[in-house]
């Protein structure tokens, strides 16, 4: 099934299609201070950050993700990606079944704001709400323990390490080798209090 490009806005974040055209102002976001990506794939220049870009452009024309651009509605600045990824299909259905969502970075001026609670608030939202998705899937690198935490604090679910299941990403990791997953989930029936408490902390 086609996935067409669609936008996500809420009060203090827009996620909108990422296309070619975002790339300057995403390596200007990224460059504010790159040490908070020790395990995240980001981008250090023009070169790196076009392949990034036309990379997610190829996956997302095969359906597998959707990316995203996460834009500050306050002062309309770029600053950040995510996306959904790991897109599943079952016959008989017009909708994803089960998602990931991933491959998320913030400037450092936008991280510890709302921006990201509410773009979790929009994703989730279309996940269970809108395609009515069995499983939402969110992964980290197992020795990433801030990411850890947080994804914790969301209300997922850990289900284990996957050994050696995915490339090493960011600069604090070793290139060429494979990482352990912390692998997580939310269920649509523990979605309404996974909710409540990311609207919570938005009114907070």
């Amino acid at each position: 099934m086609r996935l067409e490009p669609f936008t996500l806005t809420g009060t203090h974040v827009q996620l909108e299609p990422l296309t070619r055209s975002h790339g300057a102002d995403l390596l200007a976001a990224a460059d504010q201070d790159r040490s908070t990506y020790g395990y995240t794939p980001v981008p250090t220049d023009e070169a790196a950050m076009g392949g990034y870009i036309d990379w997610l452009l190829g996956d997302a024309e095969r359906d597998v993700v959707v990316p995203f651009v996460q834009r500050r509605l306050s002062d309309g600045a770029a600053v950040g990606c995510t996306r959904f990824l790991n897109v599943t299909w079952y016959a008989g259905r017009d909708t994803p079944a089960e998602v990931e969502i991933g491959g998320t970075w913030l400037a450092a001026n936008a991280q510890r704001s709302a921006i990201n609670s509410e773009a979790k608030l929009l994703l989730l939202s279309q996940a269970f709400e809108l395609w009515k998705v069995f499983r939402v899937a969110i992964c980290t690198d197992a020795l990433n323990q801030l990411s850890r935490e947080a994804i914790e604090r969301l209300g997922a679910q850990f289900e284990g390490i996957l050994r050696q299941h995915r490339p090493n990403m960011g600069h604090l990791t070793e290139p060429g080798k494979a990482r352990d997953t912390a692998a997580y989930s939310i269920l649509p029936t523990e979605w309404p209090a996974i909710r409540a408490r990311l609207r919570a902390q938005l009114d907070g």
